[in-house]
């Protein structure tokens, strides 16, 4: 049995892009929502297949919702695995520009100094070294690893092809992926 506490805090879906819903600036508002709720790993899959399936219709061909969604799965699996306390939050978003989509995958939790020293090295090692090559680097150290893989944060950059970045203020860690993606046109 799940025991969690889950929350949802905002919500909007992609029908606010609607050219009939006027906005501040005439721009569309994005696509996007926000939960909290107490870490539990057990539901980081039922959270990727809300995920899929919210944003699988603003993608072409469901390839940019299936990316969010392994994103999501990696990001929030390590907010949860390395959460010090009873929460984290997430947040995705999709943003319509003139020419394509961009989504934006945030974490945020509470972690032990360890682990936000862990999570500064692999995002400093990432953004010096091709995505792939790094990942491929990571699968190698993985296969020797006893505990966890290390390889969620470079799975995210290489197969979703998401830029990531992190910001540590005291033991607040928040986990940033960001990437572009086709538009579905809708007649």
């Amino acid at each position: 049995m799940y025991r969690a506490k889950l929350a949802v805090l905002r919500f909007r879906t992609a029908s606010a892009w609607s050219a009939s819903e006027p906005t501040v600036e005439n721009e569309p508002s994005p696509a996007y929502f926000e939960i909290s709720f107490a870490p539990n790993v057990e539901l980081v899959s039922s959270v990727r297949r809300f995920v899929a399936a919210f944003y699988n219709r603003l993608a072409e061909g469901g390839e940019a919702a299936d990316m969010v969604a392994l994103a999501t799965h990696e990001l929030l699996e390590n907010a949860v695995r390395y959460a010090k306390d009873d929460l984290t939050h997430l947040r995705i978003e999709i943003e319509r520009k003139a020419d394509h989509g961009e989504v934006t995958i945030v974490t945020k939790n509470r972690a032990r100094p360890e682990d936000i020293d862990a999570i500064r090295e692999v995002v400093e090692q990432m953004a010096a070294h091709d995505p792939f090559r790094f990942y491929q680097q990571r699968l190698r150290v993985a296969a020797k690893r006893r505990d966890g893989s290390g390889l969620g944060l470079a799975r995210v950059r290489a197969e979703a092809e998401m830029d990531v970045s992190c910001a540590i203020d005291g033991d607040s860690v928040v986990i940033s992926g960001r990437a572009q993606f086709p538009l579905v046109q809708r007649s």
